[in-house]
């Protein structure tokens, strides 16, 4: 049996780097995947298309080791990288964009990200495993959200 837990992360801020910096950087996937925590393989599988494999993570008695594959398109006129999920890879579909803004002396940044995550547990294990799920995936990005902001500070 199978459980799903859906996340949806939505997260704005301010840097001190212009525009083409940042837009340089997350348009570049092995790049800014270098500040996302606890990846474990980065494989290229055609142009700008990767499947993420993240480290092991233990939540309570159960180990989880999740991958998913995207493909991801930047439109440098726009200043956006909007990423689909790659259909029967991994255990895991995630979509999402990143939107930038000329703003003051830097750039407003806005991330967005939905996932859902396939775990082989118990439907009676829901209950308890799905808001640890969702929190250590949380935990993540909000890692490489200040990551890139300390960067870019």
């Amino acid at each position: 049996m199978t459980v799903k837990v859906k996340i949806d992360l939505h997260r704005e801020f301010i840097v001190a780097a212009d525009i083409d910096t940042v837009f340089s950087l997350l348009s570049n996937v092995p790049a800014s995947a270098a500040y996302f925590p606890k990846v474990h393989k980065l494989t290229p599988l055609s142009d700008n298309a990767f499947r993420w494999v993240m480290e092991k993570v233990a939540l309570g008695i159960y180990s989880i080791e999740t991958s998913y594959a995207c493909q991801y398109i930047s439109d440098t006129d726009a200043k956006t990288i909007v990423w689909v999920p790659i259909e029967g890879e991994g255990n895991a579909t995630v979509s999402g964009k990143w939107t930038l803004t000329k703003f003051a002396a830097g750039t407003k940044v806005l991330f967005e990200t939905q996932a859902e995550l396939i775990l082989p547990v118990s439907g009676l294990l829901q209950l308890a495993i799905s808001p640890l799920v969702k929190i250590e995936f949380t935990g993540l990005v909000d890692t490489y959200l200040n990551n890139l902001q300390d960067l870019w500070a």
